[in-house]
């Protein structure tokens, strides 16, 4: 069957959604100047990091047909053991080392009882989802813990020529996970895994060792997401990334990965999460009403779906 004229063009899932932003910033500026402007948008970026950072070892895993919804709770657990730490009388610093180490080991964790003992990702991830927000709970006895020296957030959560540091921490992350999928053998397996997980096996692909890889991956970048949060905010709580594991399966998947797997690129979720972050941001900037977010992301993720189903071949998804 043939395509329709709009697929034939590779990139069509990041165009319709370049244009749902431009239209959503046009909208903006047409409510509220100000909140376009670029030290509005600047100052309102620093809410996005944590969501952006996630989304990328997130695009990995949905990609092979996987899932991981524990990134929010390791991102609580971490952050309760960074300040523990600290009160501890460990250097701050060494303590995010900690909990960037404590993350790999969650995701570890998942990457075993996923790879070895072959059980679903969605039931993995679904337990520990509960059993490390309810260690960050039971650890933290639910109080938060403050009183980080100020150049820990300076180094962490500063700037540098003008930049903000998660900022160029996604950046760097974010262009070595394009050249991983776009021109490594570890992307294509990727893909193959997505595609077609036994054919990838017998291929001599690595697969389980791979998942592992990939659910490893995403624990520590939740302990490194722990760390910037808890150097922008300043303190350690338990309820650190609530309901963040959500936000960040929905940028991925806006952002043109299939759920099914084999599907997805980085570009894509950076246009997810841009969608995401400036939907959130400009509904609390010009109505304070935090409860309609869930709703116009919500609604996003459906219209982009739609147009995914209308302009893919029927009958299946394009690959």
């Amino acid at each position: 069957m043939s395509r329709p004229p709009l697929q034939r063009f590779p990139y069509w899932h990041e165009a319709v959604l370049t244009l749902l932003l431009a239209g959503l910033l046009a909208a903006a500026w047409r409510f509220d100047p100000a909140f376009v402007s670029p030290r509005v948008q600047i100052e309102l970026s620093m809410h996005a990091w944590e969501l952006a950072l996630l989304a990328l070892p997130m695009t990995f895993i949905i990609i092979t047909g996987g899932i991981d919804l524990s990134v929010g709770s390791c991102m609580a657990l971490c952050a309760v053991a960074l300040g523990m730490t600290f009160r501890a009388g460990a250097p701050p610093f060494a303590a995010a080392a900690l909990a960037v180490a404590l993350g790999a080991a969650a995701g570890a964790l998942n990457g075993v009882f996923i790879a070895s003992v072959r059980v679903h990702p969605l039931i993995v991830t679904l337990a520990t989802m509960a059993a490390l927000r309810g260690m960050a709970e039971g650890a933290s006895k639910a109080a938060p813990i403050s009183g980080f020296p100020e150049g820990f957030a300076a180094v962490l959560a500063g700037d540098v020529f003008g930049l903000p540091v998660p900022a160029l921490l996604f950046a760097a992350l974010a262009v070595a996970a394009a050249i991983t999928l776009r021109k490594t053998p570890l992307g294509r397996s990727l893909y193959a895994m997505g595609h077609n997980e036994t054919a990838a096996r017998f291929s001599g692909i690595a697969v389980d060792r791979i998942k592992f890889l990939i659910y490893t991956l995403s624990g520590a970048v939740a302990g490194l997401t722990a760390a910037l949060y808890v150097a922008r905010r300043n303190t350690a709580k338990a309820d650190v990334g609530a309901n963040m594991e959500l936000e960040v399966i929905t940028a991925v998947v806006l952002g043109g990965a299939s759920i099914f797997g084999g599907r997805g690129n980085v570009p894509g979720t950076i246009l997810g999460v841009l969608l995401i972050h400036e939907t959130r941001e400009f509904i609390t900037w010009r109505w304070s009403k935090n409860e309609w977010n869930a709703i116009a992301i919500g609604a996003l993720l459906i219209v982009s779906v739609l147009l995914r189903q209308a302009l893919s071949p029927k009958g299946r998804e394009e690959a």
